[in-house]
């Protein structure tokens, strides 16, 4: 379990393919409200926040864009990659209308723990996909 009372920055990695149509507004807002999959981060800290995306199947690119975020904020902002969490957004760790969770999740898992990051995962959680899962609806092995 990731303490997130030790983090100051949250790292939130989009689907690519998804971000095309998807504006993130739900995830901002859920992260700003401490709603749905922010719901653990204490609402009395302030934290600064980067949206980003997985650049694309397979996510190879996410490898490159969090080293260079913890350079960049290492060296102009002294804040250590331990004051960091990476969160996986729904629209890679779900199924939902979007599609079915990511097929590189295990890959994307694996760059960011290469890079000694922590991470989570959930950022918005919609009811509705939640009662679809519930009854079966958005079943990955089904589509």
């Amino acid at each position: 379990m990731v303490d997130l009372k030790d983090k100051d920055y949250v790292a939130i990695v989009q689907c690519h393919i998804v971000k095309e149509r998807c504006s993130g507004y739900n995830c901002e807002k859920a992260f700003n409200e401490r709603t749905g999959g922010f719901s653990a981060y204490p609402k009395d800290k302030a934290y600064r926040m980067l949206n980003l995306t997985c650049g694309g199947c397979c996510g190879r690119a996410l490898q490159r864009k969090l080293s260079n975020l913890i350079r960049r904020i290492k060296k102009q902002e002294q804040i250590g990659k331990d004051r960091i969490v990476v969160k996986l957004a729904s629209c890679l760790t779900k199924d939902n209308f979007h599609s079915s969770p990511c097929p590189h999740l295990d890959y994307l898992k694996s760059l960011i723990t290469k890079l000694g990051l922590d991470m989570c995962e959930d950022t918005y959680i919609y009811e509705k996909s939640e009662k679809r899962r519930k009854e079966g609806l958005y079943n990955a092995s089904s589509r």
